[in-house]
């Protein structure tokens, strides 16, 4: 497998495999040992959903040290995380909505990781074996609440606030990717995967101690420095290093 997206046709949904602007659908559970369609299934017609279904969604913060002096908040000692609502969640292509247009509200570009398979306890080293792929995302927050609250969870859940996909990348090392937003074709966010605090497969095994991961499950890292306001009209394209590009425009 490499790029696996979930695609609509009708009321027919499906999983395939993508490859050079050409689909092929999957046949059998996505995350055991399926098999793919030889012929091509033509994308005249065919809708690119969110990628995975996940039981939650794990957001990670403060994860860049950029990120964290920007925002005046201390680096955290361990991995700093909360849930997002999965109502939040919206494909490639789908439009950003903002419920009070007199808040605040940022762009933050952040490498998805997707759980493959049910992990509870697991170590940093043995990660990789329970972890799917990767995908491009976005955290979308209403700085506004968020300055007035102790948790994040309300301000980072509204609808359409998690942008996720195109696809999954089942075949990438998540140590050393380029992570980027731009902003109505202006580069705003610039950073590296390799500048996390706490790298993919730590975040793995320090949130499978605290609960279980299940498969889909998505665990966002963290955005770099760089985060800044949307406005109505803006086009916000996030580009990791070996991805499809991730574009979303606000409403």
């Amino acid at each position: 497998m490499a790029a696996i997206g979930r695609f609509q046709k009708g009321d027919d949904i499906f999983y395939a495999k993508v490859v050079d602007g050409e689909i092929f659908r999957l046949q059998g559970d996505v995350f055991g040992s399926p098999s793919f369609e030889k012929k091509a299934t033509p994308l005249k017609g065919v809708k690119t959903l969110v990628p995975i279904v996940p039981s939650k969604i794990i957001a990670v913060g403060l994860n860049y040290a950029d990120h964290a002096r920007e925002t005046g908040k201390t680096l955290p000692k361990e991995p700093l995380f909360w849930l997002k609502a999965t109502t939040s969640l919206i494909p490639d292509g789908a439009k950003i909505e903002i419920p009070f247009a007199n808040h605040r509200n940022d762009f933050e570009a952040e490498l998805g990781i997707v759980i493959g398979r049910r992990v509870r306890n697991v170590t940093p080293a043995a990660a990789a074996r329970y972890i799917f792929g990767y995908t491009a995302a976005q955290d979308i927050t209403d700085r506004t609440i968020q300055n007035g609250e102790s948790q994040w969870a309300r301000a980072k859940s509204f609808d359409t606030f998690t942008p996720l996909g195109p696809y999954v990348e089942t075949k990438i090392d998540p140590h050393d990717l380029s992570i980027q937003l731009f902003q109505n074709g202006q580069l705003r966010q610039n950073g590296n995967t390799s500048q996390l605090i706490f790298n993919c497969f730590h975040l793995v095994s320090f949130i499978s101690v605290n609960m279980t991961l299940l498969p889909g499950d998505v665990i966002l890292t963290g955005t770099p420095s760089g985060v800044g306001p949307i406005d109505s009209a803006d086009r916000l394209e996030v580009r990791i290093q070996g991805m499809a590009p991730l574009v979303n425009t606000v409403k």
